[in-house]
């Protein structure tokens, strides 16, 4: 039992991360769960209306990566990470530094629960560098809504 759950771990952390950075987003969203739950301040920027940082089900985890990459066109980050990872029981997790070989990149850390080899909840946690660079998409998006 232990080997398919590390190996599931195993397998999101390469994939997720691979389709992720070659924005195979078809890819991505297939590794979430019917019902997941993705929790991540960018949802703020990218749907300012909703008031909202929390993203349901595959389909609209896919629509937000999708909006993300329109409204955003340009990466935020290198995706340079480490490799290191953790797992505890069913949780996920690893950090993709804001110190990279190519300069300051977005930093965050990734939460993921993991039930039956797929996401069910993911929670992204930005860093200072990224909150500030977020905070300018952010009062962009205020002041769109307040018009």
């Amino acid at each position: 039992m232990i080997d398919s759950v590390d190996a599931d771990m195993n397998r999101i952390f390469t994939v997720w991360h691979d389709t992720v950075r070659t924005r195979d987003l078809a890819g991505t969203a297939a590794l979430y769960a019917e019902r997941a739950v993705l929790e991540t301040p960018l949802a703020l920027a990218v749907y300012p209306e909703r008031n909202s940082g929390l993203v349901v089900g595959r389909d609209a985890i896919l629509t937000f990566f999708e909006d993300s990459i329109r409204k955003f066109p340009s990466d935020l980050a290198q995706w340079y990470r480490t490799g290191v990872y953790f797992v505890n029981g069913k949780q996920l997790t690893w950090e993709y530094p804001r110190v990279a070989p190519a300069g300051d990149q977005v930093d965050l850390m990734e939460m993921m629960d993991i039930d039956d080899g797929q996401i069910v909840s993911h929670g992204v946690y930005w860093g200072w560098h990224g909150v500030k660079l977020l905070a300018g998409a952010l009062a962009a998006a205020d002041a769109r809504a307040s018009r």
